[in-house]
């Protein structure tokens, strides 16, 4: 029997205790099969058992084996690809209907910790910082338009001696901090999640990779050692996708990102470099981002790589990019450095949909996920029950392959990362 484990990474060694849930064996019969077992698909399969459905999930490695047990664990406010880009694409009226959602989606991630009593060291408090002065333009110029156009009223613009008070660096030189938005342990929220679901009556099958859609009503799913007989499929693998729906693998592609948990440095040295416990990210198209955890070491994450993982160089070039910020850090040592890949679009909205009237989606969060794919969870179990008025919102986003096909795409977008990287030293 197949016997995967989470990477070596901070989260998997300070996770809370979880079941080994059996792969799936013979055939059985399900109203849903969810596929995929990271927060978009925990949240699928718990709001779809609250509902009534008889739902199996199934996970090729080991429940928030991808990106939901290995990012950064920021809970963020809105989308990847801004507020303009949805306006541009629906029409500033549906925009502000999805900027709505995303105010909800925050709000059902406290009500998911708090019904379920989800261990996951969730805190609110988040703020952007700019690093320049047409970044402080830019922070600006958002809190504007939020407050204004959308009535969010969480937001505050801090510099000088205000931002110092927070932050024990000089790197930044403005920040607009968010009370509404927050951070967590990405991977203990999921298993909770996941415990959640399976309390539900969600029959959970790790170790269980969905090998091939086989399309009718119903739709036959087959893995390597049973297969699925179920009226409906939820795919929510991201960007582990692989060949199972090349329609939708064209359309994201799968970005390498990392981060690095230092030593413990000691309540009072985490709490002079960070005042108060809060996530923080900068503004950069190939961004820094870093928080406090639970045990006070600081969790830091930067870098991307577009043609794939790196993992000899993560250490030491993540811990350069933190000493950056926290030179004062230079004596402490890396106790965890890991990787892993999110998916992003083209144009870093997300792409839900179908496709099939029986077979939905959720891909695309473009690192803008730890909010949002629960949501997106509980919009397809929406749809599903035959409410589909605001997933279809988000199905009528426009999206567009990655150009080159699969041989060329990956070398051309690193190419046009180079542009930006360029753009971030201006």
């Amino acid at each position: 029997m197949p016997n995967s484990s989470h990477i070596d990474s901070y989260y998997a060694a300070s996770a809370n205790p979880a079941p080994r849930h059996a792969p799936l064996t013979g055939e059985i019969e399900a109203d849903v099969c969810v596929v995929g077992g990271g927060i978009a698909g925990c949240s699928t399969a718990l709001h779809l058992a609250e509902r009534g459905y008889k739902v199996v999930l199934l996970e090729a490695q080991r429940i928030g084996w991808g990106a939901s047990g290995r990012s950064g664990g920021q809970a963020i406010v809105g989308y990847a690809s801004g507020q303009q880009k949805l306006i541009d694409a629906l029409g500033a009226d549906d925009a502000r209907k999805l900027w709505d959602i995303s105010v909800e989606s925050l709000e059902l991630l406290k009500q998911l910790v708090e019904q379920h009593r989800i261990e996951c060291d969730l805190h609110w408090g988040q703020m952007h910082v700019a690093i320049k002065r047409r970044q402080t333009d830019a922070l600006r110029a958002e809190q504007e338009e939020l407050e204004q156009r959308y009535g969010y009223r969480h937001l505050r613009f801090v510099e000088g001696e205000a931002l110092r008070s927070l932050l024990e660096t000089r790197r930044y030189c403005a920040g607009l901090y968010d009370g509404a938005s927050g951070h967590l342990h990405p991977l203990n929220y999921t298993l909770g999640l996941a415990a959640a679901a399976s309390a539900a009556g969600v029959r959970i099958c790790e170790d269980t990779a969905a090998l091939e859609i086989r399309q009718g009503d119903p739709l036959v799913i087959r893995c390597e050692q049973g297969q699925i007989r179920s009226r409906f499929v939820a795919l929510c693998c991201n960007a582990y996708i692989n060949g199972l729906a090349p329609k939708l693998g064209a359309r994201i592609m799968p970005v390498g990102t990392y981060i690095v948990a230092t030593a413990p440095l000691g309540e009072e040295r985490i709490t002079h470099l960070m005042r108060e416990n809060i996530a923080v990210s900068d503004i950069n198209f190939v961004l820094d981002y870093f928080r406090r955890s639970a045990d006070h070491r600081l969790l830091f994450g930067g870098r991307v790589s577009y043609s794939g993982l790196d993992a000899f160089d993560t250490k030491r070039a993540t811990r350069k990019r933190m000493l950056a910020v926290f030179p004062q850090l230079e004596d402490v040592a890396i106790d965890y450095a890991w990787g892993g890949y999110v998916d992003i679009t083209m144009s870093r909205a997300p792409d839900f949909g179908r496709l099939a009237p029986n077979v939905y989606y959720l891909q695309g969060f473009s690192g803008h996920g730890i909010a949002l794919t629960g949501m997106a969870g509980k919009l397809v179990a929406e749809a599903i029950a035959g409410h589909a008025e605001r997933f279809d919102l988000f199905s009528r986003i426009p999206h567009r392959n990655f150009p080159g096909g699969k041989l060329m795409r990956t070398p051309a977008l690193v190419l046009a990362m180079l542009w930006y990287r360029l753009r971030d030293l201006l």
